[in-house]
């Protein structure tokens, strides 16, 4: 595992893009299979691929979501509440697979 330094979070893209794209990559796999997969690759690719990964400090992190692409993502998908629940689960576990990555979990 890569050693985490705050600091260099501030430029993830250069030092953790690894990181990252595992992290992402790892969350949708758990996802695949449990939802609609036209829903989950919506979320996917025209929501969470302008997202950005913070690092709140303590530990903790956060994706950003651009919310202008959240509004019109869920127009075209139609099913709000499948949308939503696709949408905040990726979320999640996409911050629990970065603490997983940088060994932040007990």
């Amino acid at each position: 595992m890569t050693e985490f330094d705050p600091e260099k979070f501030e430029e993830k893209y250069v030092y953790y893009f690894e990181e990252l794209e595992q992290a992402y990559s790892n969350a949708y796999q758990q996802l695949h299979g449990r939802y609609d997969s036209e829903v989950l690759r919506a979320v996917d690719r025209k929501v969470l691929s302008e997202s950005e990964p913070i690092y709140d400090g303590s530990q903790e992190f956060r994706v950003e979501l651009p919310e202008e692409r959240v509004e019109e993502v869920r127009a075209t998908v139609g099913d709000d509440e499948q949308f939503d629940a696709v949408l905040e689960e990726f979320r999640e576990r996409i911050e629990n697979e970065l603490r997983r990555i940088f060994e932040f979990d007990d």
